[in-house]
């Protein structure tokens, strides 16, 4: 039960963490030391989708599911949760392409926004 408990606590900590990645750069309008933070997550959420890695956490999770006496899934978080119900046939690597660009763009998008918001301020 605790071996569940926790594998379910990674999932919940990997899917914030996604979040961070992608939507994270929005919070750096707010707080000034965010992006000390945010960017490097991004550049390693972008990094795992263009290169076709599996993240350290989804093998947590699965190590702690086989612990709880559950079966491991393969592929990524990403795969498993999400992209396995949006498009059935699995995770390809134009889709992980295609999501790791999303990333980086509104991380471009709202720093970039940032940035200019900044420098009109100086001026």
């Amino acid at each position: 039960m605790l071996w569940l408990i926790a594998a379910d606590a990674v999932l919940a900590l990997h899917l914030g963490f996604i979040l961070f990645c992608t939507l994270g750069a929005v919070l750096a309008l707010k707080w000034r030391w965010i992006p000390w933070l945010q960017l490097p997550a991004a550049i390693w959420g972008v990094w795992v989708e263009a290169s076709g890695w599996i993240c350290p956490l989804t093998s947590i999770e699965n190590d702690f599911r086989v612990r709880a006496g559950a079966t491991a899934y393969q592929g990524d978080c990403l795969g498993h949760y999400l992209t396995a119900t949006i498009y059935p046939e699995g995770l390809t690597r134009n889709i992980q392409f295609v999501l790791g660009t999303i990333v980086l763009l509104i991380n471009v998008s709202v720093y970039a926004r940032l940035l200019g918001k900044r420098s009109r301020r100086r001026s």
